[in-house]
């Protein structure tokens, strides 16, 4: 998967959308995506969830969509990789890149990053 093309479809539809008319602020930005994943653990908390099995290939009609995945833990885990990649997209952050390197460097890393947890 090429995370820099879906960084790209995020970005292209949030500039669509009018989130991009003011610059945007960067603590603003991750304070955002913090709250979509404070949302995934209250939706957690809920049990509110919506996992997909391996046959289900077609998306929802709008109606369904919002009776049994909007809120869940999967949507908001969703809605924080979306705005992660609008704010990569923002300051041109190379996704691939960077994920690539940072998951090579952490095989060199001892148990746990030598933490307790």
């Amino acid at each position: 998967m090429d995370l820099n093309k879906i960084r790209d479809i995020a970005y292209a539809y949030a500039e669509k959308q009018g989130f991009h008319e003011q610059p945007t602020n960067f603590g603003e930005s991750l304070m955002l995506i913090v709250f979509e994943l404070s949302e995934a653990l209250e939706a957690d908390r809920l049990g509110k969830r919506y996992e997909v099995n391996d046959f289900q290939m077609a998306l929802l009609p709008k109606e369904e969509y919002e009776t049994y995945v909007r809120g869940t833990v999967e949507e908001e885990i969703a809605d924080a990789i979306i705005r992660l990649c609008d704010l990569a997209g923002t300051y041109k952050i190379n996704l691939n890149w960077h994920v690539t390197a940072k998951m090579a460097y952490n095989e060199t890393r001892p148990y746990k990053h030598g933490k307790i947890y």
